[in-house]
């Protein structure tokens, strides 16, 4: 027993999802289907950013014609911009080979799932306490990790099982789509950056087991890039990246050889454990690094449809 007072959870006042204002809701998604994305690329000129993109895309081609992995790191602005649509279509057209992200992810990919719509107002439900107190979210999220900690899952399978099996809007879902088509999604939590964990329904014991097992998932995977695979960073400014690099260098200690493969970020702008942990060092002894600065809900889907066309 620690000798620190610890605030009581079980103290904490939800309100219904249904009296929270979302910004976000599944009208406004991307949509899936064939758009003629190349006519656009090949009127691009072969020099600076514009030959790297062309690049890449040729590289993620390669990949998907040579049976290597492509696996794509997701910051949750990505799942908030209305994309899952667009990577789910990557997961029908064999594209992807896995999926890794921060809990937020899989909090926004829960709501819609369930609800159709996700962000809530923080500015307004910080200033009296009511953020992130959506008890169905909260009590919905957490009692699928409790239920994959039993059944030893990864946490974003555990959850990817709950929303494919219940969930009323599950073909809009990344997890659920993923769950659906074999595909994991490795979902690495820092404890007490998510809502979830404000909650008396959080089991620290539980989220951990769950993480940690999708950690080594996700090194076996990173395992997989070794000469040819391809893995992009979408939106992820320090999650993502440091996970990367450390189940890369776990690959690398237990495999051997993991090198000559291609990496790539796309972000607002510049951050450094994107920056250094995806596009510099992990290509340093062999294959290439790429950061591309944009709006993520113009720029993915130019990347999306164009490695898909």
């Amino acid at each position: 027993m620690s000798k620190y007072k610890e605030i009581d959870l079980k103290k904490i006042k939800t309100y219904p999802i249904d009296q929270r204002y979302s910004k976000v809701n599944i009208n406004a998604f991307a949509k899936k289907g064939k758009v003629k994305v190349n006519d656009f690329f090949n009127c691009l000129p072969d020099i600076l950013a514009a030959k790297d993109l062309k690049e890449l895309i040729l590289a993620c081609k390669k990949a998907r014609e040579n049976h290597k992995p492509i696996i794509i790191g997701l910051g949750a602005h990505i799942i908030k911009c209305g994309l899952a649509p667009l990577l789910i279509e990557m997961m029908e057209e064999d594209f992807v080979s896995a999926f890794v992200c921060n809990g937020a992810v899989a909090i926004h990919d829960y709501e819609i799932a369930n609800f159709g719509k996700t962000s809530e107002d923080v500015s307004s439900a910080l200033s009296d306490g009511s953020f992130g107190m959506a008890e169905e979210t909260v009590k919905g999220i957490n009692e699928a990790i409790n239920k994959g900690f039993k059944e030893s899952l990864g946490l974003g399978e555990a959850i990817g099982k709950e929303l494919y099996t219940k969930a009323k809007y599950k073909d809009l879902s990344l997890l659920a789509s993923a769950y659906k088509w074999e595909i994991p999604v490795c979902v690495q939590v820092a404890i007490g950056t998510d809502i979830i964990h404000q909650s008396p329904y959080a089991d620290g014991k539980a989220i951990g087991d769950c993480s940690m097992r999708d950690f080594r998932i996700f090194a076996e995977k990173v395992s997989e890039l070794n000469r040819g695979g391809v893995f992009l960073n979408l939106g992820s400014a320090v999650i993502v990246p440091e996970v990367f690099l450390k189940a890369l260098t776990v690959a690398r200690n237990i495999y051997g050889e993991v090198q000559n493969f291609t990496t790539a970020v796309f972000d607002f702008n510049v951050h450094y454990r994107a920056k250094v942990n995806v596009a510099e060092r992990p290509v340093e002894n062999g294959g290439k690094g790429y950061y591309f600065i944009g709006q993520n809900e113009i720029m993915v889907p130019l990347l999306l449809k164009a490695i898909m066309e």
